[in-house]
């Protein structure tokens, strides 16, 4: 399943189910696709997931890094994923417009 983030403000965002859920419960939202959010939340949502991106990345530096070169594959930090939500999340709330996404 893909999910895509959408505002009139930045281009489309289309993420995989599981990760696009993380990051909204990041959010402080339920996970519920379709859903949206107000332009009025906005600047609230992007604020918890900053805090879980922060947090992640604190995390992230305190454990070494698991991967061996046997083909082990590191984890993608959440910072990676979440980089494009973050940036339409601040376009929207300098636009002040809503916020949406659907699963495709």
């Amino acid at each position: 399943m893909l999910i895509t983030f959408s505002c009139s403000a930045y281009a489309d965002i289309t993420m995989f189910g599981d990760v696009a859920s993380q990051l909204l419960k990041h959010m402080g939202h339920s996970g519920d696709v379709p859903s949206a959010l107000m332009a009025k939340d906005v600047k609230q949502a992007l604020k918890q997931l900053q805090d879980a991106v922060d947090a992640d990345s604190q995390l992230a530096q305190s454990q070494p890094n698991t991967a061996d070169d046997e083909g082990d594959e590191a984890k993608v930090s959440l910072s990676h994923r979440a980089l494009p939500l973050i940036k339409l999340l601040k376009a929207a709330d300098k636009a002040e417009c809503n916020v949406m996404w659907d699963q495709k």
